[in-house]
């Protein structure tokens, strides 16, 4: 990582306040090259507290950007961080009503030339994509980063048309504590903050709630999802991901739909990051240059050669033992002009056997990893042994290099039991190597009911027979000779996926019929491999967080736990997102999180999740000290969804706000 400490331009920021129509102001931080001429404006919008959440990593980038001769701005939407207004579900209307504002008021600012850009990576990236689609005469181009064109089978709310267990609800816990967090004195004034935050408390509504209630995808999940109109979308449009993160097929399907002059994808070995912080798995590239280059083409009009690079550049990675980790994964870039690619060929591999009962234990699915992988030691999937264990395998032989790129298929013959004609099938494709190492490539999941169409819930007749076919998440992998293809089939995928009732009886897959189908691409040459290049990651300076040394022994990121008479499973989870640090600015802040997921491995409705979150904020010199406590709880009966929500503000020792949701939501699909 390169540190850039010298720029084409001399940089100032400030803080300002950013007027909507309705009177509500929204805070935001503006960092601008110093010099009389207009110059394009850059955009990243998130309600994750621009004055101390996101701020190390927003020094990383929007300095950078206006050392290089943009104005760039960090704006937090209304409800949080230090923005008025109360907090709405995420990407709602009025979010996104907001920023088409704020985007014009950037434009008519005398320090803007009147285009505008705008970026960001999973909230910023999504609500970048959907701002596109409402078209906003001064936006000119995006880069979304880990985003989502399809909000309901590609976010954190369902797979497959299942519900994700994983981060259904971790997100939403980790949303109400975000909500409930207050403004900070120090910026939205001594008197302010606590007005602001109460207004906003007696507003908050646990997200699960809503996320829980719409199982299909009906128009909750189509508004804000640009799949249902990719012509609406008219500003450039680079998207970015990383094969380790769960919304990279975002990527393929935005070169595939809109028009080439005006988009190009890129996809690497990266995790739920931009790919310029050096987090597992690398190699990490100079990514903000390569933005440099589109904002450049399309916010100036100069050739900077970003559109004469292919449609998709993607990196392919060599075969690698199984890990939770890895500092850098071998492989190389390859480019592609269109997309499907005239350089990926289908290829089947006809499953046989006689017909086999798939009946997967419940805690099926403890070493999937972490949905969204961050770069930590524990994300990533361990060996699949044990998961293939208790799964049915079908396996290929690998007789020459075999590069799979894109999104594999499966096609599977299969008789369901389960008596509510309820149920799912889960699909991994698993790298074998010589010595019995199995290593996770990729993974895919149907809820029976979605069989038809994830916007209808149709039962399976038991004992009845069915073709399904589904897609797997894409990938770019390797297999080299000598290795096996693995395709595990397994009938529970805990904690991922919630398990369904009358799920334990499994179904019965026949080979007959049923196939693996890889997207094989051609192998390149050195010499075509070595047209892909990036320059070195660099960043501005950073911003000078402190993280106290501490004597508590730190929590494992991920613990299984078995209780061997009981035949249940417990899976703790430290998320790791921050712990203790201290700001420049005198801000203290602590935050702990932790997650339990819990199953008997014979009973489906034995499935339980909670989530616990713990924040102090505290600023010494103004004698401000806040806390908030927030619990969060699932389980579930054959019919219903049981929640179990509670939020404790406090303010030094007053408890200011204490509130607990309680909640049955009926099982429609999930």
């Amino acid at each position: 990582m390169k540190i850039r400490t010298a720029f084409p331009y001399e940089t100032a920021h400030e803080d300002v306040r950013i007027p909507l129509a309705d009177g509500t102001r929204l805070y935001a931080r503006v960092w601008r090259p110093l010099t009389t001429e207009p110059v394009p404006a850059l955009l990243e919008y998130l309600p994750y507290r621009l004055t101390d959440w996101t701020a190390p990593r927003d020094w990383q980038r929007h300095p950078w950007y206006a050392g290089h001769g943009y104005a760039s701005v960090r704006v937090d939407v209304r409800g949080h961080g230090n923005s008025e207004g109360l907090p709405t579900d995420e990407y709602s209307a009025t979010e996104l009503a907001d920023g088409v504002e704020v985007i014009h008021w950037l434009a008519a600012q005398p320090w803007c030339d009147g285009r505008v850009g705008m970026f960001g990576i999973s909230w910023g990236g999504f609500n970048s994509l959907q701002l596109a689609a409402l078209a906003p005469e001064p936006l000119k181009a995006v880069v979304t980063v880990c985003s989502t064109d399809d909000r309901y089978d590609n976010d954190v709310h369902y797979m497959g048309g299942s519900v994700l267990a994983v981060d259904m609800h971790a997100w939403a816990a980790t949303m109400l504590a975000f909500v409930a967090r207050p403004p900070d004195p120090a910026y939205a004034g001594e008197v302010m903050w606590r007005e602001l935050w109460l207004k906003r408390l007696e507003a908050v509504d646990p997200y699960l709630h809503t996320w829980l209630e719409h199982q299909t995808r009906d128009a909750y999940w189509r508004h804000g999802s640009v799949c249902e109109d990719y012509g609406a979308v008219r500003a450039a449009v680079l998207a970015v991901g990383g094969w380790h993160d769960p919304y990279r097929d975002t990527v393929l399907r935005l070169v595939e739909n809109l028009p080439p002059d005006r988009v190009r994808g890129l996809i690497g070995p990266w995790s739920h990051q931009y790919p310029d912080r050096g987090l597992p798995p690398g190699p990490a590239i100079g990514f903000l240059q390569e933005t440099l280059r589109w904002w450049d083409h399309w916010l100036r009009g100069t050739d900077t050669g970003v559109m004469a690079e292919p449609l998709l550049r993607s990196y392919v990675s060599d075969s690698h033992p199984p890990a939770t980790v890895y500092d850098v994964l071998p492989g190389r870039w390859v480019g592609d002009d269109t997309w499907p690619s005239a350089r990926v060929t289908p290829v089947s591999y006809a499953l046989r056997g006689a017909p086999v009962r798939v009946r997967s234990p419940q805690h099926t699915g403890l070493d999937a990893g972490r949905f969204f992988p961050f770069g930590n030691d524990a994300d990533l999937p361990p060996d699949q042994r044990e998961e293939d264990a208790r799964s049915v395998c079908f396996e290929f032989e690998v007789p020459e290099e075999t590069w799979v790129l894109g999104r594999p298929r499966v096609r599977l013959r299969l008789t369901s039991y389960a008596p509510r004609g309820r149920g799912q099938v889960v699909a991994r494709v698993c790298d074998v190597s010589p010595d019995g190492a199995s290593t996770l490539v990729t993974r895919g999941v149907l809820n029976f009911s979605a069989r038809h169409g994830r916007d209808r819930a149709i039962p399976w007749t038991p004992g009845t027979t069915e073709e399904v076919t589904f897609e797997l998440n894409g990938i770019g992998h390797a297999f080299p000779p000598g290795h096996r293809i693995r395709l595990a089939v397994s009938s529970a995928y805990w904690p991922w996926i919630w398990p369904q009732p009358g799920s334990e009886e499994g179904f019965t897959l026949d080979p007959a019929g049923s196939a693996l189908e890889l997207p094989v691409r051609a192998r390149e040459s050195t010499s075509e491999e070595s047209r892909i290049t990036f320059d070195e990651a660099e960043q501005s300076e950073p911003l000078g967080v402190a993280f106290p040394a501490t004597l508590d022994e730190p929590r494992p990121e991920r613990l299984v736990v078995r209780d061997v008479a009981k035949g249940e499973w417990r899976l703790e989870v430290d998320p790791r997102y921050g712990g203790t640090r201290v700001y420049p600015d005198g801000l203290e802040f602590t935050e702990d999180a932790a997650e339990t997921y819990t199953i008997n491995e014979s009973d489906p409705l034995s499935a339980r999740t909670h989530s616990s979150w713990s924040i102090r904020l505290h600023r010494p010199e103004l004698g401000w000290d806040t806390r908030v406590e927030t619990r969060s709880d699932i389980t579930c009966d054959a019919e219903n969804f049981l929640t179990s929500n509670e939020v404790i503000c406090k303010d030094g020792d007053e408890v200011v706000f204490h509130r607990t949701w309680e909640r049955r939501i009926p099982r429609t699909a999930g």
